[in-house]
C-alpha cells in the first residue's frame, strides 16, 4: 500500500513539475473525477513551486477549481443520468458502496445541496461527492458554483500554506492534522452563518409580502 501511494505521490509530482498549470489541470481533473490523485500532493506542490516564484498562487487556484468543474461534471452527469444503479453497479470503482452512499444520502437530506460545498473541504470525499449529487439530482446551477468555490478555496489554501512551508512543503499534511479541530470548527460556523443568513432573508421577504 504504502508502495503505491509513493508511486502515486511520485506522479503528481512529476506532473506538475512538467506542465504546471497544465499539470494542475489534469490533476485536479482526475481528482474530481473519482481517481485517488490526492488534492493535497497537487495543490501542495504546486505550492512549493509559488514559493519559488514559478507559479502564481491565484492562478493556481484558479486552473484547479476549472479542474474541479470539469472531473466533476463528468461524475454529476453519470450520476444524473444513471441513477442509482450506477452506484450499485460501478460505485465500488471510486469507492462509493452502497451503505456509503445511503450515509452521503443523509448528508444531502440533513445539509441540503449545500453538501456539495461542504464536500469540497473533507478530504477523499471530496473526489467524489460529484457522482452521488448527480444520482440526487442537485440542481446544475447550484452544483458548478458550490463545486467551483469550493473547490477554489480548499486547493488555494493547501497551496498557501504549503508556500509558506518551502522546501518542508510535504508537511502540509501534518500541518492541516495538528490544526484540524479549528478547520473542523470554521467548516461548521461558516455553513452555520450561511443557513442563518439565508433564514432571515427568506423571513425577511416572506413580511415585505
Amino acid at each position: 500500500m504504502g508502495e503505491i501511494i509513493d508511486s502515486i505521490t511520485k506522479w503528481g509530482i512529476d506532473l506538475v513539475s512538467s506542465l504546471g498549470y497544465f499539470g494542475v489541470l489534469i490533476g485536479m481533473i482526475l481528482n474530481s473525477a473519482g481517481i485517488p490523485v490526492p488534492s493535497e500532493i497537487i495543490a501542495g506542490f504546486s505550492g512549493y513551486l509559488v514559493f519559488k516564484g514559478e507559479l502564481n498562487l491565484i492562478v493556481t487556484g484558479l486552473v484547479a477549481s476549472l479542474g474541479n468543474i470539469i472531473g466533476g461534471t463528468f461524475s454529476y452527469m453519470i450520476g444524473l443520468k444513471g441513477g442509482r444503479p450506477v452506484i450499485q453497479k460501478y460505485g465500488k470503482y471510486v469507492r462509493i458502496t452502497e451503505q456509503k452512499f445511503e450515509k452521503i444520502q443523509k448528508w444531502f437530506d440533513k445539509y441540503g445541496d449545500e453538501m456539495v460545498l461542504l464536500g469540497q473541504f473533507i478530504p477523499i470525499f471530496r473526489s467524489y461527492v460529484s457522482l452521488p449529487a448527480g444520482v440526487l439530482k442537485v440542481p446544475l446551477k447550484k452544483f458548478l458554483p458550490y463545486t467551483f468555490i469550493g473547490s477554489f478555496i480548499w486547493i488555494t489554501l493547501l497551496a498557501f500554506v504549503s508556500s509558506q512551508l518551502g522546501e518542508e512543503w510535504g508537511k502540509v499534511g501534518e500541518f492541516f492534522d495538528k490544526f484540524k479541530l479549528l478547520i473542523i470548527a470554521g467548516l461548521i460556523v461558516l455553513p452555520a452563518g450561511y443557513f442563518a443568513y439565508k433564514l432571515v432573508k427568506n423571513k425577511g421577504k416572506k413580511n415585505i409580502s
